[in-house]
């Protein structure tokens, strides 16, 4: 079978190649999967350059979420059979930028007809996340006020449309005329072009001066720096990244005064820690696309051979929403 590999660190334009691999066979309460679509996330390039937080021994295949038909089944498999549509997490290393791939049976879940391999795919690890951080790590109530940073990008799109779904004002934030464009097609009630003008003064404008209840921060370095100045009394601002390069730091004095909180998220942790939690998160997130609530925001579809490119563009914040990659195109 194809897969996309590499044998050193560096960018991905430079480091992954297609290559002729042996298709997995699965191991107890393992499941291979035939990939029909796997998604692509900016840990992925973290991954290639060796700068997450996690270093899977060389070579290895990126891509951390996949949507596609179970091809094989190891030892005390209950939870799936061959032939269920289902997404999920390759199992670390082996990764979804290939034909076939290798997953834990507790860490895939059953999909329906009527949620496609490409929505499937862009839904994992985004709207698991944002779920996760929005509703277990904020807490966030009906008719709050949300601050999302890079609302056009994967992370982004999720958080605001799973925002909206919960009765929220969402404030967007992007980069350039076209990204703000997308952010209110996905339902932002008000989305600021940082580039032209300054997200401090828009978000104390539009909330008449009370700041935002939750902020949802996948950029850090300056951006969760300022975004201090805009978050409300008993505020929660929620670290899901640092796709700015830098890691900031909280001024405890500064949260003692206003009373907010700064909460971290780890979601892929809650696979050690909490393995349920992604039960119920999933069932909703079903419930939520049935209705017509969610839709993941795929803007690009790219073959195997293609993904390198695409994900050296996701690097360089030359992408939309989520690029989806069709290993057997």
């Amino acid at each position: 079978m194809r897969a996309v590999r590499l044998h050193a660190l560096g960018e991905p334009a430079d480091v992954l190649h297609v290559e002729e691999i042996d298709v997995p066979v699965p191991g107890e309460r393992e499941v291979v999967i035939r990939v029909e679509s796997a998604a692509l996330n900016f840990p992925d390039v973290l991954l290639c350059r060796g700068q997450y937080q996690e270093k899977p021994a060389l070579p290895f295949t990126p891509g951390m979420e996949i949507a596609g038909v179970v091809h094989a089944v190891g030892t005390g498999v209950v939870n799936v059979t061959l032939g269920d549509r289902v997404l999920g997490s390759p199992t670390f290393g082996h990764g979804g930028l290939t034909e076939y791939t290798v997953a834990a049976a507790g860490s895939v879940a059953l999909i329906p007809d009527t949620l496609s391999f490409d929505a499937a795919a862009a839904l994992r690890v985004t709207y698991y996340t944002g779920h996760a951080g929005l509703h277990r790590r904020a807490n966030l109530q009906p008719g709050e006020t949300v601050l999302v940073h890079a609302g056009a990008g994967g992370v982004g799109s999720a958080a605001i449309q799973l925002a909206k779904a919960h009765g929220c004002v969402v404030i967007a934030t992007a980069g350039g005329a076209d990204k703000v464009a997308v952010c209110e097609r996905l339902g932002a009630d008000l989305a600021i072009d940082y580039r032209a003008e300054d997200f401090v003064d828009a978000v104390k404008e539009f909330t008449g001066g009370r700041g935002a209840d939750v902020i949802y921060d996948p950029v850090g370095g300056d951006t969760c720096d300022r975004s201090t100045k805009v978050i409300a009394w008993e505020g929660r601002i929620l670290i899901v990244g640092f796709t700015g390069g830098r890691i900031a730091e909280a001024k405890t004095n500064h949260l003692l005064i206003k009373n907010y909180s700064v909460v971290g998220l780890h979601w892929g942790a809650y696979e050690k820690h909490e393995p349920g939690l992604n039960t119920l998160i999933h069932a909703d997130l079903m419930r939520l696309h049935a209705e017509g609530r969610i839709d993941p925001l795929v803007s690009e579809v790219v073959a195997l051979a293609d993904a390198p490119g695409a994900l050296a563009r996701l690097g360089d914040r030359g992408t939309v929403g989520k690029v989806v990659v069709r290993p057997h195109e």
